[in-house]
């Protein structure tokens, strides 16, 4: 039955009602279905209808989210009802009540949500105020009424009536609250003290008396039972009851084959009689005495003493930990001297071979200032720039020679493959070799003492029978030189195989699993990071060009990292300014986050070298395009580095690009921290194989240790040196163990267990400059120590025992001394806070105590603007006098110049 028309409207055709509102236009659909009667039900205003998902989004009525059991009613406006009506015709859900929602008399209709489906769908619409009215505000019945629909209600359907409050009816239980109740049995004692006004806030003094010489100054307090405190104790009943747990629990088991067994234990035990018996029998009694002594012996050992530990190996441990002073010294091993070279050479850089035991490469360049080489530079591109390869075998004659453009100052072998070297130019161009095809030569050389310490023989027994050449190997590839560094590489590092970059300095996976990333930074004030691998060109080229510009290369250079070749650039290049000035710093040395992982690749490239002999290919001669498109960036990389320049200066920086908000432009980030600590070039930046976050810097005359995320300063800094220090290293063993070298021939051995201020041991090895150093260890018993000088000798010597193993928790140690260090930075700087705040008080107090005001009293200041004016006649009449408008003996007066 549908909702009567009101009184006083005029038809729906009709544009405007008896009020003057508009009436909405009649939608185009022409048919109109009619809604479902609910007259039969008893409630004709209330029309079910189906509401979709998309439905209950457009009018924010969603189920459990808009509508709940709580609020279970929405209010619809009737003009976005006939939006959606005109939006969606006849696949709007209100289409089947539209002419429902045009006769509706008011602005918002109310949609309830149907949750148990009363009416047969999930919502239903009241399509009268009176019923909307009802439902939001709901009438309270008459009493009568409430009766006759308790009558209604079944029998079944519980319904809640709230408890009534009754009167107190007593029946006893009063008195035993009354008695379980605790109150006070004493009277409370009251005391009054009295003092005479006049002695209101009189001074007291206190003095000491003698108990004995003044009468009642000693009152003894015994103790004694009182009647009036004594507790009487009531019993208190309480009763409990404990009902166990049932719980029925079947299982089903599968019954593989019967068998019979069966078991009867019983436990005997002494009867009393008998423990009586037996702790009186002599038998007992004369065999604890026998034992009770070795017993108590027994106890007292274990307290005293661990009888489980190994004796042998704490007291090498013990002799270690305490520095056993008859074994602390370098030991000469062996040298390696060029006897085959016309010029006067110095070696620049070491590096040993990472497989090979007893293969050593270093790279020699000529004993000659800027401007001798300037002078003498026709003479100098006749002679070959060589790294060259010892063993320990053959002391006289290299094992193989790699040639270069220009001399060499720093080299590094591959972390992923070692027959991959990269090296940095005096010209600052980077050069690559490949070994690989003269790695089985190099193998083959194994060295007389490989698990015994090599005699050393006369020179006359050291030349070989026959007189073999050594190999001389051509680089595979150079950069560009117009797109490369323009000044002398200082360093060179391998990116390690779980990262690399991109142009702008992110982070990203690598999914190749090698090194094919390097960094570079010169002295052209730049860092460089370079990419082995083929970069895409940006625009195709023909083929027909490319074989046109194919070169013959020799047979002997490899064509590994043909594509390479001259045409090397810079995958990203960053300087790092000095701020407010147009000039930037000097980079000497670069220490990035993970270089220490380099130290731990030993085992990881003796695997590889072994499947490279099973026959499989070198990942090196397949290299893909550039990086690929899609690799996973690195969110929680650290992409910070520490930088040693020319000027001494220690910098934090990241080599992360950063736009620039006025130019548009990428350029480099400002420096994180600066520190001017050295006083010359920093020619070490080396972290710890031990600890990450810990740095080691060497420069000018001192050296300092450097914690990652400290910003206050090194954590030790040494004074300064009698020598200029020149080359420095970590210990490879020991984390408080680290050696420098001086320009005197000294090495100077650290151990910060021992000393922090001062080396632990000083030790000549040469008469010259050293310039180079690099520990290595080839087992657990034998480790080595290469130090070159400016002469061109590289000097083997071993480690002694106490420099190489460690003691007992010295990581521990070493890493608590670190943290303490710390903690002292850290105090320091908050006492210079507080100085500071101290001073800057002080200064204030100062100042008020300078400024006094003085009130002068009427007579003082009429006495003062009297002299003022007095001595301004006396200096007029002088003017006067001088200009000849007056003579000496008149007198001048104010009052006749007017």
């Amino acid at each position: 039955m549908a909702p009567k028309a009101q009184k006083g409207k005029k038809p729906s055709g009709q544009k405007k009602e008896k009020g003057g509102k508009k009436k909405p236009k009649p939608l185009p659909d022409t048919e109109e279905e009619e809604p479902l009667n609910m007259e039969s039900m008893g409630h004709p205003e209330i029309y079910p209808l189906v509401l979709t998902t998309k439905t209950q989004e457009i009018f924010n009525c969603r189920i459990d989210e808009d509508v709940t059991d709580e609020v279970p009613y929405k209010l619809i406006k009737k003009e976005d009802i006939f939006e959606d009506l005109q939006n969606r015709a006849a696949v709007s859900d209100f289409h089947p009540v539209k002419k429902i929602v045009r006769e509706y008399p008011g602005d918002e209709l109310l949609l309830v949500y149907d949750k148990d489906f009363k009416y047969g769908l999930n919502f239903y619409l009241i399509a009268t105020e009176e019923g909307k009215e009802n439902y939001l505000n709901p009438p309270e019945l008459p009493p009568e009424e409430q009766e006759e629909n308790k009558e209604l209600i079944p029998e079944d359907i519980y319904i809640y009536h709230p408890p009534l409050s009754k009167p107190w009816v007593s029946l006893g239980s009063e008195k035993e609250i009354e008695e379980e109740s605790v109150k006070e049995s004493t009277k409370q004692i009251t005391y009054m003290i009295s003092r005479k006004r006049n002695q209101f806030g009189a001074p007291i003094t206190f003095s000491d008396q003698n108990a004995s010489s003044a009468k009642d100054a000693y009152i003894e307090c015994t103790a004694y039972p009182d009647k009036n405190f004594t507790l009487k104790k009531l019993e208190k009943d309480i009763g409990m009851q404990v009902i166990p747990h049932i719980k029925d629990i079947s299982t089903q088991t599968r019954w593989t084959y019967p068998k019979n067994a069966t078991t009867q234990y019983h436990a005997r035990e002494f009867s009393e009689e008998e423990r009586e018996k037996l702790g009186k029998s002599k038998s007992l009694i004369d065999f604890l005495k026998k034992v009770s002594t070795s017993v108590e012996i027994a106890l007292q050992q274990n307290e005293i003493m661990n009888t489980f530990i190994e004796d042998w190996r704490c007291l090498a441990e013990e002799e270690g930990a305490f520095g056993d002073k008859t074994d602390t010294h370098l030991k000469e091993y062996q040298s390696f001297t060029d006897l085959h070279s016309t010029t006067e050479k110095k070696i620049t850089c070491i590096s040993w071979h990472p497989v090979i035991y007893g293969l050593i490469a270093v790279s020699v360049a000529v004993r000659l200032s800027f401007e001798d080489r300037v002078h003498l530079s026709g003479k100098l591109l006749l002679q070959p720039s060589l790294i060259l390869f010892w063993s320990f075998s053959d002391p006289i004659h290299p094992q193989l020679m790699l040639e270069s453009p220009e001399d060499i100052f720093c080299f590094q072998f591959c972390p992923t493959d070692p027959n991959i070297i990269a090296g940095g130019c005096i010209n600052g161009q980077i050069v690559l070799w490949d070994i690989t095809a003269h790695a089985d030569r190099i193998e083959n050389i194994k060295a007389s003492g490989r698990s015994k310490k090599v005699a050393l023989k006369p020179m006359f027994l050291l030349e070989p029978e026959s007189n073999k050449e050594s190999i001389f190997i051509r680089h595979c590839a150079v950069s560009s030189i117009e797109s490369g560094h323009k000044k002398i590489i200082t360093d060179i590092q391998w990116l390690p195989d779980t990262f690399e970059i991109n142009r702008m300095g992110f982070v990203y996976e690598n999914r190749n699993g090698i090194c094919c990333q390097l960094a570079t930074c010169s002295a052209d004030c730049t860092i460089c990071f370079w990419d082995i691998r083929p970069q895409k060109p940006l625009t195709p080229q023909p083929t027909e060009k490319k074989k046109e510009e194919s070169i013959e290369i020799p047979f002997d250079v490899p064509s590994t990292f043909l594509h390479l070749d001259l045409s090397w650039k810079p995958l990203a290049k960053i300087k790092l300014s000095k701020g407010e000035t147009s000039l930037d710093h000097c980079p000497t040395k670069i220490s990035l986050t993970e270089d220490h992982l380099l130290y731990k690749t030993q085992d990881k490239i003796l695997a590889q070298t072994k499947s490279l002999k099973a026959g499989e290919t070198s990942p090196y001669h397949n290299l893909e395009g550039g990086m690929t498109d899609h690799l996973k960036p690195l969110e929680d990389f650290c992409t910070k580095f520490f930088v040693g320049t020319e000027e001494g200066e220690v910098i934090y920086t990241d080599w992360k690009l950063e736009r620039d908000p006025d130019t548009g432009r990428f350029m480099t980030k400002k420096p994180v921290n600066l520190y001017t600590v050295h006083d010359g070039f920093v020619h070490t930046v080396q972290r710890s194989p031990f600890y990450n976050d810990i740095v080691l810097t060497i420069g000018g005359w001192n050296v300092a240790i450097w914690k990652e995320g400290v910003m206050t300063g090194p954590l030790l800094q040494s004074c300064c040196a009698p020598k200029m220090y020149t080359s420095g290293h970590w210990s490879l063993t020991r984390p408080g163990v680290f050696y420098i070298g001086r320009e005197d021939g000294y090495i100077d051995i650290w151990d910060l267990l021992e000393k922090t201020h001062e080396p632990a041991l000083s030790q000549n090895i040469c008469i010259t400059m050293i310039t180079y150093i690099k520990p290595w260890t080839f087992s657990p018993k034998q480790q080595f120590i290469a130090i070159a000088d400016y002469y061109g000798t590289l000097h083997i010597l071993e480690i002694p025992w106490t420099l190489s193993h460690p003691s007992v928790n010295e990581i521990a140690s070493v890493n608590y001394y670190f943290e303490r260090e710390v903690k002292h930075l850290e105090y320091v700087e908050q006492r210079k806070i507080i100085r500071d705040q101290e001073k800057k008080e002080m200064d204030l107090e100062m100042e008020k105590k300078k400024v006094k005001t003085y009130q002068k009293s009427k007579e003082q200041a009429e006495a003062e603007l009297k002299m003022e004016y007095e001595s301004y006649l006396e200096l007029e009449k002088t003017t006067l006098i001088n200009l000849g408008l007056a003579k000496v003996t008149e007198k001048v007066s104010y009052m006749d110049l007017i």
